[in-house]
């Protein structure tokens, strides 16, 4: 009966029966909203099939059938299933007494059974055999009680927008199942109550039991998450949803290569760091390039070699050098792979060149090795190579050359001579390296990376070693095509020579603008978010094909912590460290200060001593 019918059928507290009172709290009462009103579906289609609540459709299952044996977590693929589904589990104990009894008559019958066989002549039955062996065991085990009978009801209920989206996810659910022998079938005909049975609730209306004792039972527990604890590795952090350790060797994988992104002061570096650090244990060799000059205490406390990249830098690299060709390779194609490279760096100092200028470019790079006797047929390996002053001769003399001479002399002459057009003065030869690019002014930054990646690319191509080449604020790279094609170039052949590259950057969006950059994260086995800000999250969730779960953990998320994907494994991150590792890899300005304050401190007491 409907309020009004309520209201109307009230008794009138006049004397006059014909009026009836309508009092102001229940004209009140009657606008007002409940909860239920609130979550409630605008309206409710029931199909043999499938129940329409608004503009969803759900579909309700029930495991009808299970195997011999239950594997440890096989119920987790379903679990860890990147769909929209509920899933709910009754478990209706069973008195054991009355078990027992079920069970002597069961053994009496399958023993019955087999005498009547061995009586007639007949071959041994295997299914009877092992019939009989499995329920004197089970047998065994409840009169000793370390096992119990249950009856379970295991149901789900899936949802889409249309029945093709249902179909193909129950598909996907049945083919992962079916794998496992274990069967399903859609509740036909009882879709309402298999709909009520999973609902939050705790009433079992589709009543649809297997018996199951303690130890497959077990196996369904739901409350799982993908782990990454192995042999072998580096420890990266801890499990955020089962405290378990993340162990990994990222050289077990199919390329080496990783990419972390993350908003500024959210711990990208410190866990960079901190990977560095234990990676050096094992023995692996690192190189870093730093825009920022965040590795150089780093680089002391290991014992390793700071380069500083600048204009008024001691240190410098020709990028005319010429490595020397290994055993399945030719001069000449060492020389004309290093001849490209250098019309892609010339293209960026230059600010772009017309297909007249490349062709000029070209020319004049191969006549100036030249000059100093290096041509493909000849063995190059004892030759000084050519400096850039010695290209701009060349240029200076060809048609077509003198726009060019005119660009390039700020590289030769004037404020940026001191860059680029020297003797190449660094090694490389230690367990960590860092290249500091902190001083180098932002218009050059492109022009210094592409040259030190390369420099770094030919000195590991001599000798194959397990490494990790760190680039941080990797988007430096990106600004111009040149950089980024040599940077995707980079990730697809370093596997080759045992080499990981490590993309860094935490300006997501321009990184992804790049045509370039979706392939370098497709080409990187593992990937680290950690905290994202609002405005780049949905492009991280579109690339990184995130449930809104995951998007919200990651903008709700504490500095170090995160989204560790592995193959295609991922788990929620907590990067944690040692107090002495701490002290080494810390980036917070105050205790940089702290522990600058402390050295200072100790080298005076030690210049006392």
């Amino acid at each position: 009966m409907s309020f009004l019918d309520n209201l109307f059928n009230k008794k009138n507290t006049n004397q006059n029966p014909a009026v009836t009172a309508i009092l102001p709290e229940e004209i009140y009462s009657s606008a007002v909203l409940e909860l239920k009103d609130v979550i409630a579906p605008s309206a409710i289609k029931v199909t043999p099939r499938d129940i329409s609540l608004g503009d969803k459709i759900a579909r309700t299952f029930f495991v009808i059938s299970y195997p011999r044996f239950l594997t440890e977590s096989w119920f987790a693929p379903i679990i860890n299933l990147d769909k929209i589904f509920d899933i709910s589990i009754y478990v209706h104990p069973i008195d054991t007494a009355q078990i027992l009894r079920t069970f002597q008559k069961k053994v009496a019958e399958v023993q019955s059974q087999i005498h009547m066989r061995e009586e007639k002549g007949l071959v041994r039955d295997p299914v009877l055999d092992t019939a009989y062996q499995d329920l004197e065991q089970l047998r065994d085990q409840l009169q000793q009680a370390q096992e119990k009978i249950f009856d379970v009801g295991l149901y789900f209920t899936i949802y889409g927008s249309t029945n093709d989206e249902l179909d193909k996810i129950e598909s996907e659910i049945k083919s992962i199942l079916e794998s496992k022998l274990v069967y399903v079938k859609p509740a036909l005909f009882q879709q309402e109550q298999g709909f009520r049975s999973v609902l939050p609730f705790g009433t079992d209306e589709l009543n649809v039991n297997s018996k199951l004792n303690s130890s497959p039972l077990s196996s369904v527990f739901p409350f799982i998450s993908f782990d990454l604890t192995s042999d072998k590795g580096i420890l990266y952090g801890i499990n955020r949803h089962n405290s378990s350790l993340i162990l990994f060797d990222r050289f077990s994988l199919e390329n080496y290569n990783s990419v972390t992104f993350a908003k500024a002061g959210s711990g990208k570096s410190y866990f960079t760091k901190l990977e560095i650090l234990r990676s050096l244990m094992f023995d692996i060799d690192v190189i870093v390039i730093d825009p920022e000059k965040e590795y150089e205490y780093l680089s002391e406390a290991t014992g390793g070699r700071y380069f500083n990249i600048s204009l008024n830098s001691e240190h410098h690299i020709n990028p005319f050098d010429l490595p020397v060709p290994r055993e399945d390779e030719s001069a000449a194609d060492v020389l004309r792979a290093n001849i490209i490279n250098l019309v892609g760096l010339f293209r960026i100092m230059l600010g772009g060149l017309t297909p007249e200028e490349d062709s000029v470019i070209d020319q004049a790079i191969g006549q100036t090795y030249a000059l100093k006797d290096i041509t493909p047929e000849s063995d190059f390996t004892a030759v000084e190579p050519p400096l850039l002053s010695d290209f701009e001769l060349v240029l200076a003399g060809m048609e077509g050359g003198a726009s060019l001479v005119q660009r390039l002399e700020k590289y030769t002459k004037g404020t940026w001579a001191g860059f680029i057009n020297r003797p190449s003065n660094v090694d490389i030869n230690k367990k960590f390296i860092v290249f500091s690019l902190r001083d180098m002014e932002d218009e050059l930054k492109p022009v210094a990376m592409y040259i030190v990646t390369h420099y770094i690319w030919n000195a590991i191509r001599q000798k194959l070693r397990k490494r990790i080449l760190v680039i941080d604020e990797a988007w430096w790279m990106m600004k111009s095509e040149d950089t980024a094609s040599f940077l995707l170039g980079l990730a697809k052949r370093c596997r080759k020579y045992y080499l990981g590259l490590c993309t860094i950057t935490q300006d997501v969006e321009d990184f992804l603008k790049s045509p370039y950059g979706l392939p370098i994260i497709t080409n990187s086995s593992i990937q680290v978010l950690l905290k994202q800000s609002p405005s780049s999250i949905d492009s991280v969730q579109h690339t990184f094909n995130l449930t809104d779960e995951e998007k919200y953990l990651l903008l709700e998320s504490d500095v170090g912590e995160g989204i560790f994907f592995a193959g295609l494994k991922h788990v929620a991150i907590k990067v944690i460290a040692s107090y002495t590792e701490d002290q080494i890899i810390t980036s917070d300005p105050s205790q940089v200060l702290a522990n600058r304050a402390a050295k200072k401190e100790l080298d005076e007491e030690r210049n006392n001593l």
